[in-house]
């Protein structure tokens, strides 16, 4: 079902994209877009997780350089019974996260030195079960195509502008169909990939919930992180908007309202849905995402069971 509604999505945003090319160029515009659009599904298919981890100068870590982080991964992926994706930090102070990849097999996950040094073990366990989720539901690879399809929407408008007036570029309506290139389509693109990024936000909370078996945390983690969000800027998500979408919690100021121009659910509708959903599962499990899991009275971030023969975890990583 998910393949299929992946499908119908990206067959829709293609024809969009061959329709502003019809708009401006007549056939031969549609023609030309039916190439580039196929050009970039192609491209951001088997290239979209190395793209946006570059993009934010993600680092991968292993179970040496960030055994309490990477141990949370290791333990929900099994939860999960997923593949261990790569493992990332983003040295940025706002906490996030997001996913990427095209299928489980090929997946990363990633989280900001911010999100790893302000939340506890079982607010960082459940972000990482949200995101997992998403590999999980293979929403990855969906968001990023919209993701790229609609920021060549937007980018043909621009042409639109441009070219349009121009009387030997064919275009079959006129100034008319110059306008709808320029403002219609790319509108119509943004509410799409919005419509498409808070539905399985949803979706995700709750599948992520499932795998840590910790509604609360994860709500207690959501919280957080949307009153870190909107007081610690991310340099780089601003620079890029389109990739907002993937982030557990809009990194861009000033998005906070459940509306039609929100990239994310409202923050508190998700708690609700956490909390509820933390009633239904009564009795809720307190035991951590690992059973061998020793106890640090001197700290919140408890270990990850990289000492089972009793060794010490190496000095390195966000939690060392």
């Amino acid at each position: 079902m998910n393949l299929m509604r992946t499908a119908m999505l990206l067959a829709f945003m293609t024809a969009l994209f061959m329709a502003v090319g019809f708009l401006i160029g007549g056939r031969g515009g549609m023609m030309i877009a039916l190439v580039i659009a196929a050009g970039m599904n192609f491209f951001s298919y088997w290239n979209s997780d190395s793209m946006v981890l570059r993009m934010y100068r993600a680092q991968e870590v292993d179970a040496r350089s960030a055994p309490e982080y990477y141990g949370i991964v290791r333990d929900l992926a099994g939860n999960a019974g997923l593949p261990m994706p790569k493992v990332y930090v983003i040295d940025n102070p706002q906490p996030n996260a997001f996913a990427t990849g095209r299928n489980p097999e090929n997946a990363a996950v990633a989280a900001s030195t911010g999100l790893l040094n302000a939340l506890s073990y079982d607010e960082v366990a459940g972000v990482m079960a949200h995101e997992l989720a998403h590999v999980q539901n293979r929403d990855t690879l969906t968001m990023t195509l919209t993701a790229t399809l609609a920021g060549a929407i937007s980018m043909l408008g621009n042409f639109a502008f441009f070219f349009g007036g121009n009387r030997e570029n064919n275009n079959p309506l006129g100034f008319i169909g110059v306008l709808v290139a320029m403002i219609v389509a790319p509108f119509a693109a943004m509410i799409v990939q919005m419509a498409v990024s808070r539905t399985r936000e949803y979706s995700a909370d709750r599948r992520g919930a499932e795998i840590c078996g910790k509604p609360l945390a994860l709500a207690s983690a959501l919280a957080k992180i949307s009153n870190f969000a909107h007081q610690v800027p991310n340099a780089e998500a601003e620079r890029n908007p389109a990739t907002a979408h993937m982030f557990i919690i809009n990194p861009l100021s000033g998005e906070r309202m459940d509306n039609l121009f929100s990239t994310h659910p409202a923050t508190e509708n998700r708690i609700a849905a956490l909390q509820q959903m933390a009633q239904e599962m009564q009795p809720v499990s307190t035991s951590p995402v690992r059973a061998d899991n020793p106890v640090r009275k001197s700290r919140s971030v408890p270990p990850t069971g990289w000492g089972r023969g009793g060794s010490e975890p190496p000095k390195k990583g966000p939690w060392s």
